[in-house]
């Protein structure tokens, strides 16, 4: 496998420049993400009790998972969005697609980004699998949520980033 990349990457840096500009077009104007509402600080406050309106604020997340990758464990907050995204996925198709990518990052063993769940909760959600639906990583996704609740969340509220939102 890792010959293989390297025997790709090899190919695509002896080609010249204009055959890469070739191959990935640039867009004509650099998007601009939206900006995050930056909360007040009494919204702010609110999520020393709530992971979950902490999650669903789009600032929040962001400042969390800042937060996250300055400890270098942003792989259960991605994990997380990756759930939330993936649940809201329609086509069969495309959840199957889905449910693969999100498998081989964050739950397989020695996955890129691996979360640290049991085996017995690997085990359900590999049967889950099987036959992907909108449920399929509830469990996991349920324990990485009381994993960042319990753990993560307390040092993130004495964190400088915290309390750079709350001033």
């Amino acid at each position: 496998r890792a010959k293989e990349i390297k025997t790709k990457l090899g190919t695509l840096l002896q080609k010249p420049d204009s055959t890469i500009d070739f191959i990935i077009p640039y867009p004509e104007k650099p998007e601009k993400p939206p900006k995050a509402q930056k909360p007040s600080p009494e919204e702010a406050l609110q999520w020393r009790d709530s992971l979950e309106k902490l999650l669903q604020n789009p600032y929040g997340l962001t400042s969390f998972r800042s937060f996250l990758r300055s400890e270098f464990s942003e792989e259960n907050a991605e994990f997380w969005v990756a759930c939330e995204d993936y649940k809201k996925t329609k086509s069969p198709v495309k959840m199957a697609e889905k449910a693969k990518k999100i498998y081989e990052e964050f739950i397989q063993t020695e996955a890129p980004k691996e979360v640290n769940i049991d085996h017995f909760t690997k085990a359900v959600t590999m049967k889950n699998l099987v036959e992907p639906s909108p449920t399929s990583f509830d469990m996991a996704q349920k324990r990485i949520f009381a994993l960042m609740e319990k753990d993560s969340l307390p040092r993130f509220v004495r964190s400088e980033f915290y309390h750079e939102l709350i001033k």
